[in-house]
């Protein structure tokens, strides 16, 4: 398998000159001394983890896999090592809370970081991750008590936790889970149901696990209005927050499934197993919500990870590879010349490489809005979360689709040793089809930002976007002259179909269903094209200083993203104008449920 590096230039390229995070540190409450040698400190020690003991456990780890046993759960060798430094060199804490152990630092810097361990090691990457929305969501939420028992064991990395949402008969429609919550005397619950596709859900890496789950209590209305949150603990918590006996609940088995097999995706069974309300009664989607937009972001970085990866092995063969005579010959004392040199190659490394530049900005960017969410003004908080909202479902569902593309180039780049799983290439293909599937499907994506996002907000947070790019390409335009017409032509025919979904849509909803996916895909390709010639307009202000053409690369991803990938928008728009005709009334008998 292909070694893997961090891209730390490109890191700094993203972070600094193009999204200026820094300077957003110095407006950012709790964050002011946070300067650029700090930052860098921080990526250093990151990338020699992330490189030294992540990337060496990536391939066997997917070769072992978990390993499931009477209930327990074994981890691959060298995870449970990696953890442990993991733990005792404080990664865990760097975005949390201090007066509850953390490091307080932006959230921001901890996905920057954590863009290194996934892309090293995805399967890995996955067990810090979760814990991290379920301190999220126990700060939002929880009581004093819960807070004091729960939160700095956690944030220290000492116990994990999960999030079980899902069940058998319902993935992402949750108004029809059946687990349920009895209450008890003395104000805890007791929990019984099974849940699925829990990530990091049983391990052998922590003392501890703490299950915050969806459950209904005794005459909770029906369907998404009649679901609470609970906390619970694999391990009972004694009132001086020390480990006490065995909760009832266990894990049933482990899923055999395609990709990410160094991480555990359990069955979860609970049997009256003890547990506490989190937040109020009845409310428990509205409390899970507290940290899904961070957990998208998450997914967002995830998918890039493998991209970056998958190019970075591309990239090295190619230059390696000999096969077939260039046009012209690159050494014509050879049989053959690198593939690098053919035309097709480059098109499939240009693609992974401007989706790997526009895929990490994009996910940065929404890090900045999460940490105005977090710390910033009332006033900041508001604008963030909105902002947010509208761009996270077109983020999560876009750059996970474009890293199945990436990685899959990634492996026609190898040819057949691409398929052969020594080299690498098939795993980060496995691995990264996940993403596109839990947090919300790209088709729940599409019509979430449809129907709540832009209909339901009234075009507000859709409007102020293309009224950000616009001032933005008109005040740049003389920097990238013929590039920003061709972008802009672009983000009309975005502003023109935005209107016909819209207007089909009020008429009838199944219109937003049909085009939710095409019109997911074409919003991506103009936000993430926003974002490319974002940075072609920085690195031409740098190009004085261009010495080995680092920043002329910047610009050639720009244009080759503009000229190559964007005109897919043409045939996306032809596939939502077409409305809902083939789907509803052209499928014949196979799809007629009446007569069932």
């Amino acid at each position: 398998m292909a070694e893997y590096k961090v891209p730390v230039r490109d890191i700094e390229f993203a972070f600094h000159d193009v999204l200026d995070l820094t300077a957003h540190y110095q407006q950012l409450p709790g964050a002011e001394e946070v300067d650029r040698d700090f930052i860098g400190a921080v990526m250093t020690e990151a990338a020699k983890f992330s490189e030294d003991v992540l990337a060496p456990l990536n391939q066997s780890g997917d070769q072992q896999g978990c390993q499931w046993n009477d209930t327990v759960v074994t981890t691959p060798d060298g995870f449970k090592d990696a953890y442990q430094q993991f733990v005792d060199n404080g990664w865990p804490a760097l975005a949390q809370d201090v007066e509850k152990g953390g490091q307080g630092l932006p959230m921001s810097l901890q996905m920057s970081v954590y863009e290194m361990l996934i892309s090293a090691n995805l399967a890995w990457g996955l067990y810090p991750t979760i814990t991290w929305g379920a301190v999220t969501t126990i700060e939002a939420h929880g009581t004093d008590e819960q807070k004091r028992l729960f939160l700095p064991e956690m944030i220290a990395g000492r116990w994990t936790g999960t999030m079980c949402l899902t069940e058998s008969h319902c993935g992402s429609d949750l108004g029809l889970l059946r687990t349920k919550a009895e209450p008890n005397a003395d104000g805890s619950y007791n929990i019984t149901g099974n849940k699925i596709f829990i990530s990091s859900g049983e391990h052998d890496m922590a003392d501890n696990i703490v299950h915050v789950t969806l459950a209904r209590l005794p005459d909770a209305p029906a369907g998404t209005k009649g679901i609470s949150l609970f906390l619970v603990p694999k391990f009972h918590i004694n009132g001086d927050g020390s480990i006490g006996e065995r909760n009832s609940v266990s894990c049933g088995s482990i899923e055999h499934k395609m990709g990410i097999h160094g991480n555990a995706t359990c069955v979860i069974n609970f049997d009256n197993a003890k547990g506490y309300l989190i937040g109020p009664e009845n409310r428990g989607l509205n409390c899970m919500f507290t940290f899904i937009n961070e957990s998208r972001v998450d997914v967002c970085l995830q998918a890039h990870g493998q991209i970056e990866r998958s190019y970075q092995g591309a990239l090295s063969y190619a230059r390696e590879r000999l096969q077939m005579k260039a046009i012209p010959r690159v050494d014509k004392e050879k049989p053959a010349d690198p593939i690098i040199a053919h035309p097709e190659i480059r098109r499939l490394l240009l693609t992974q490489r401007s989706f790997s530049e526009g895929a990490r900005l994009m996910a940065y960017d929404l890090a900045r809005l999460v940490d105005l969410v977090r710390s910033g003004s009332e006033e900041e908080k508001h604008q963030a979360e909105a902002a947010l909202g509208f761009l996270t479902p077109i983020a999560k569902g876009f750059i996970t689709e474009a890293a199945i593309e990436a990685t899959s180039h990634g492996v026609q780049v190898y040819g057949g040793h691409g398929f052969i799983q020594e080299w690498g290439m098939e795993q980060l293909s496995r691995d990264v089809r996940i993403t596109a599937i839990y947090e919300g499907t790209t088709a729940i994506q599409g019509l979430d930002l449809i129907t709540r996002k832009i209909l339901a907000d009234d075009q507000v947070q859709y409007q102020r976007y293309l009224t950000e790019i616009k001032q933005f390409c008109a005040t740049n335009k003389a920097e990238l002259d013929s590039l920003m017409d061709t972008y802009l032509q672009y983000l009309a025919t975005w502003e023109q179909t935005t209107a016909r979904v819209l207007e089909a849509s009020l008429k009838d909803l199944n219109e937003a269903n049909a085009a939710a996916v095409d019109f997911l895909m074409l919003s991506g390709y103009v936000v993430m094209g926003y974002y490319l010639v974002r940075a072609a307009v920085t690195a031409k202000a740098n190009l004085a200083d261009d010495n080995d053409g680092y920043y002329q690369s910047k610009m050639d991803n720009a244009v080759f993203f503009v000229s190559k990938i964007m005109p897919r928008i043409h045939g996306l728009q032809k596939q939502i104008e077409a409305g809902t005709e083939c789907y509803m009334t052209l499928a014949g008998k196979d799809f007629d449920l009446a007569s069932e």
